[in-house]
């Protein structure tokens, strides 16, 4: 079963992502507090944890939650299964739809920072569908 490993936010566009307990995902807004929320397609990005954990171990990284500026980062989904159009089931009561899968690789605050970038290549960017609070260990799906 997948879950949710971590949620992390932040109060503007190009900064890192600070971890949070628990978050409110509000429909065709996103997280709310989060910078990237909104009225457009890339409300919630999500990315898998085992690409942080080969990014470290091949860069040598110390990297965690919200280091590479995902909302929410998820241990155990195969995101082979996880294409555009296709929805993941956040928790008991939160729905997103997978707008778009990678993005325009360019200079940010992950790849100056870190000096690799994970969202232009892995990183499914949702819109929320519905909404509700998530946690962390909540469960994952793709529907």
């Amino acid at each position: 079963m997948a879950t949710i490993y971590a949620i992390s936010i932040s109060p503007q566009r190009g900064q890192l992502k600070k971890e949070i307990p628990e978050a409110n995902v509000i429909a065709d807004y996103g997280i709310e507090n989060d910078g990237h929320a909104g009225d457009w397609h890339r409300q919630i990005t999500c990315l898998k944890l085992e690409s942080v954990k080969d990014a470290n171990k091949e860069h040598r990284l110390n990297a965690g939650p919200g280091d590479f500026a995902e909302n929410i980062l998820i241990e155990g989904l195969d995101f082979s299964k996880a294409t555009v159009g296709k929805r993941l089931k956040l928790g008991n009561n939160v729905v997103l739809e997978i707008t778009q899968i990678g993005k325009e690789d360019h200079p940010s605050i992950v790849s100056e920072t870190l000096g690799v970038s994970l969202l232009p290549s892995e990183g499914l960017f949702c819109k929320a569908i519905s909404g509700g609070m998530i946690k962390k260990g909540d469960s994952v799906e793709i529907i």
